[in-house]
């Protein structure tokens, strides 16, 4: 058995590249479905049935776990995916699969709650605001999934989500750190104007940014914390795994990497985040 590490692209690597160093031995299968990236400006359904597509492409070839390394499908699609398919598709199976998704965990980090705890209303006047930008794809924006779970748990953060459809397809098709940095400048700078100040903290809520995490601290006020998925997912990985004795992570090491785009190498932006050579095998 492995675990299955699932995005649109190239972004989960983000993720995955933490989870590996946190669970060396552990098995590893990473497919990013580039044959349809981006997923930031398709429909809910269409999201919904490529992430399920993903997933059983992972629970074919051996994963017991499926990590969805992607703000948008974990928003989007998890819920709905855990509730009207995993049952019967668990049965059919005869084995125990499960997916995850990285807003919870990550959610846990920007509020300092465990996902259970929810504040209760008293009508007190908050004093003073954290604001907190989420720097994502437009579906995610659309769900409204952190304006909504962070109000739940803390009342005295106020949440701003800032769509930027153009920066997945530009870190895929391998763009420069120039107009990369351009990009960036234009959504913190327009975030900025909305709230009527900088943000007090922010989220990167679309794996690909981490990619260029530098570009965003370059562009944010000196010292503005940034909320990191990786970290916050790889934790919550852990524990799970801990309470959660039948889902078999493996032991031999194996690290596999499929695409449902253009199999081999990857471009220079990604491999030097990776750190080494990086080659896609075809899913």
């Amino acid at each position: 058995m492995a675990i299955g590490v699932f995005d649109s692209g190239v972004g989960g690597l983000t993720i995955h590249r933490t989870l590996v160093e946190r669970l060396p031995h552990a098995d590893f299968i990473y497919l990013g479905d580039q044959a349809n990236i981006p997923y930031g400006g398709r429909s809910g359904e269409e999201i919904v049935e490529l992430t399920r597509a993903g997933c059983e492409r992972l629970f074919d070839a051996g994963c017991s776990l499926v990590v969805l390394a992607c703000n948008t499908a974990s928003g989007v699609a998890l819920r709905r995916l855990q509730q009207t398919w995993l049952p019967d598709y668990r049965k059919a199976l005869g084995r125990p699969v499960n997916v995850l998704g990285i807003i919870v965990p990550t959610i846990e980090a920007a509020t300092g709650l465990p996902w259970e705890h929810e504040a209760e209303r008293r009508g007190e006047k908050v004093e003073k605001l954290d604001v907190l930008a989420v720097f994502c794809t437009p579906a995610t924006a659309r769900s409204r999934v952190y304006e909504i779970e962070i109000d739940k748990r803390r009342q005295d953060v106020a949440v701003f989500s800032e769509p930027c459809p153009n920066i997945v397809p530009l870190i895929e098709s391998g763009a420069g750190a120039a107009e990369l940095a351009k990009e960036v400048e234009g959504h913190v700078k327009a975030i900025s104007t909305r709230i009527g100040r900088p943000p007090d903290r922010a989220i990167l809520g679309c794996t690909h940014y981490e990619i260029i995490a530098d570009l965003f601290r370059a562009a944010l006020p000196p010292g503005t914390p940034l909320i990191h998925q990786p970290g916050a997912t790889a934790d919550a990985l852990i524990r799970y795994l801990e309470r959660h004795p039948e889902y078999e992570a493996g032991t031999g090491g194996l690290r596999r990497f499929l695409t449902t785009g253009r199999p081999g190498a990857q471009h220079e932006l990604v491999e030097a985040f990776w750190g080494g050579p990086l080659s896609f095998e075809q899913a």
